[in-house]
């Protein structure tokens, strides 16, 4: 989750906004914050595109699709990348159950292999899913992935991992908002991970600590604005939300290069961070 991204799949608010009107028919039913600006997230996302072709990323579109919603703009979540192919989510939050049909008409589209697709009552959301190494990947169990999600998700991976870890998110503010495990955990490295501890659970956290993982903190101040979410481009380099000063303070004091980005529009109203926005699918450290 750290190497340097090579591809990355997004779907540019245009496609997934479509236009101010049908913004005001859906924001209030996805529990977003407020109303995003159809003209100046458009304006924002291009700002963030930029940065991600700074790094010399190969960059994929999801076209408009008349069957999702504003939520489709936060790519991540409707999959999960393996080395060996795919593995589609089935959606906890029930607005966005057609995302991953999407997915698999692009994966396919570009001759990359499904493992399979996980059945409900199962859920699983790809912002649930943190690899700490290529064998070893934790899952978030809380209001967006379950446990048959979880055991679903064993069983396709098979022997693609030795260790799969289900971490217990808390009820925070309840089924309605977005708590994914990787809003509290967003790896920077392989050995330096961003994470809020208040919302970790003891085990989890004392494990990431005993594989000998340095973790940097979000101040209490800066956890709604979204700090914790950050997208590593390459180890020790990164995007993240402009105005989270002391987060990103901290990032810097450790090395790490920091790009910023305004996400009031595009992320803020609708809690999705740069992690969210995009779906990496090839990541290389050659």
């Amino acid at each position: 989750m750290v190497d340097p991204i090579r591809r990355v799949l997004l779907k540019h608010p245009k496609d997934a906004y479509q236009n101010q009107e049908t913004i005001t028919n859906q924001y209030k039913q996805l529990n977003y914050i407020s109303e995003p600006n159809f003209d100046q997230a458009q304006s924002d996302y291009d700002q963030f595109v930029q940065c991600l072709q700074s790094f010399d990323v190969e960059i994929h579109y999801l076209p408009s699709d008349a069957e999702t919603s504003l939520d489709s703009i936060y790519a991540h979540d409707p999959c999960v990348i393996t080395n060996n192919g795919v593995v589609l989510c089935t959606m906890g939050k029930p607005e966005r159950i057609p995302e991953p049909a999407a997915m698999e008409t692009f994966f396919n589209g570009i001759g990359v292999p499904i493992l399979g697709q996980i059945q409900a009552p199962g859920t699983l959301e790809g912002g649930d899913v943190v690899w700490i190494d290529e064998r070893t990947v934790a899952v978030g169990e809380g209001y967006r992935t379950n446990v048959e999600g979880i055991r679903q998700f064993k069983i396709i991976l098979g022997d693609l991992v030795d260790d799969i870890i289900s971490v217990p998110l808390p009820h925070w503010n309840g089924p309605g908002e977005c708590l994914h495990l990787m809003s509290n955990v967003s790896p920077i490295d392989h050995d330096f991970y961003l994470v809020y501890s208040r919302l970790l659970p003891v085990p989890f956290r004392q494990y990431l600590i005993d594989r000998s993982i340095k973790l940097v903190e979000v101040p209490d101040g800066e956890y709604e604005s979204i700090a914790c979410n950050v997208l590593a481009v390459a180890p020790r380099k990164c995007i993240m939300i402009e105005g989270n000063p002391i987060t990103q303070d901290r990032l810097e004091a450790e090395g790490v290069e920091v790009h910023t980005y305004n996400g009031t529009e595009i992320s803020l109203k609708g809690a999705g961070g740069p992690t969210c926005l995009t779906r990496p699918f090839f990541r290389s450290a050659s």
